[in-house]
């Protein structure tokens, strides 16, 4: 098993009360009237300044609650830097089903793979599949994408309601940059955009 990579020499000097917690936070979709929980947490083994966590104590935490379906939105240049290079290997040898949808901090998805990222977790949710989705921090990428699926999920939900619940549940820090905050309130706008548009060749074929 390449996990051994992990324990280097430095990580097994850290004490167990040295360690930075780890923490997933259940966002309970009750009020999009959904009976499921989406977990949202930080990176997982992260070693990165001052933050020292244990990569394999953080995958059992996540087997010990239940998780099935892990959705990382961190690019491979991020788990390098972050020193879990092999963190998706780590996930299915564990038995996650691994979802790699990655993009770049600070920014949101292009529409498309948003769309593809919500698709993904609304059939992961039909399925009754415990699913957890992290970036770096857990905030900013993962906040965004959480609060997009609520308001996807309901009509009545609005952006400013969604950024509130997420910051209530992962902190101030949630849904971080100008980019993001826009991106959240033209969401519903550029995804019926983004339906439409998919829509157009299939009713051209039609027409003729």
């Amino acid at each position: 098993m390449r996990t051994s990579e992990f324990d280097s020499s430095d990580e097994e000097d850290v004490g167990e009360e040295q360690l930075t917690p780890f923490q997933i936070s259940w966002l309970s979709l009750s009020m999009v009237e959904c009976s499921q929980f989406l977990g949202i947490c930080p990176l997982p083994g992260c070693r990165f300044k001052d933050i020292r966590r244990n990569l394999q104590r953080d995958i059992e935490e996540l087997q010990n609650q239940g998780v099935q379906d892990v959705f990382v939105l961190c690019t491979r240049g991020e788990l390098h830097k972050y020193r879990v290079p092999s963190l998706l290997e780590a996930y299915r040898q564990r038995g996650f089903s691994v979802h790699h949808m990655p993009f770049p901090d600070g920014c949101p998805p292009e529409m498309e793979q948003c769309w593809q990222i919500l698709e993904q977790l609304q059939l992961n949710l039909q399925n009754n599949r415990k699913t957890v989705i992290h970036c770096y921090g857990g905030l900013g990428r993962s906040g965004l994408i959480a609060a997009c699926l609520l308001l996807q999920l309901s009509v009545t939900m609005t952006p400013n309601k969604a950024i509130e619940i997420l910051r209530e549940l992962r902190g101030g820090g949630a849904i971080q940059t100008v980019k993001q905050y826009n991106f959240l309130h033209e969401f519903r706008e550029k995804y019926s955009a983004y339906q439409e548009s998919k829509e157009v060749p299939t009713d051209r074929s039609v027409s003729r």
